[in-house]
């Protein structure tokens, strides 16, 4: 059992424009890969992907961003409450629009959400964390996550923001205390963004 808990605020979610906002990430690791004669090996990166509760398919860690916390603060705890991980956010990949069917209400009765995804380089896998009796963690290559990714947004952010932003040298957009501003790389992000039904 763990001692950490998961928060419920539900009630202080954030919305803009009709849309739930939403905070996420992919956490990410290395692993090294040898070639079957063990003379040649590789670094290879692998994503941490959850089970849904409500369903077939895996899913990167993600949920409400509260009025008590920044964007980035929302994803470390999503991270660390559905999947056990911690680690260092190192890009925002994204804002990914999509429409759920259970998070209407009636400050966004179409269920439309609006998602910040951001890569984390995972530092800390958790023995217990808060949602370990409804979610199981899996760690995939990057073409075996986009075949089990169960939502098209969750893939576009993998695939459009992740895998370019990762072969494209990997530069930092998230600030770390430092009084320097970040240095935006590449963004996912558009205002024609297709909106997605999940």
């Amino acid at each position: 059992m763990s001692e950490l808990v998961a928060r419920t605020g539900r009630h202080q979610q954030r919305y803009e424009a009709g849309f739930r906002l939403i905070s996420g990430c992919i956490p990410f690791k290395y692993k090294i890969s040898s070639e079957y004669d063990g003379d040649t090996s590789e670094k290879v990166v692998e994503v941490l992907m959850i089970n849904s509760t409500s369903g077939p398919g895996l899913l990167f860690p993600k949920g409400g961003w509260e009025n008590d916390e920044t964007v980035e603060e929302a994803a470390l705890r999503e991270a660390l409450e559905e999947a056990g991980v911690r680690g260092d956010l190192l890009n925002l990949l994204g804002y990914y629009k999509f429409k759920s069917k259970t998070l209407k209400d009636e400050f966004s009765p179409e269920g439309l959400c609006k998602a910040a995804m951001f890569a984390l380089l995972v530092k800390e896998e958790l023995h217990s964390w808060p949602e370990q009796s409804t979610r199981q963690r899996t760690w995939l290559t990057i073409p075996e996550a986009i075949e089990c990714c169960r939502h098209p947004w969750m893939r576009e952010a993998l695939e459009e923001g992740f895998s370019k932003w990762h072969s494209n040298g990997m530069i930092s957009t998230v600030e770390h205390g430092d009084d320097e501003d970040p240095v935006v790389f590449s963004s996912a992000s558009s205002p024609d963004r297709n909106i997605y039904l999940i």
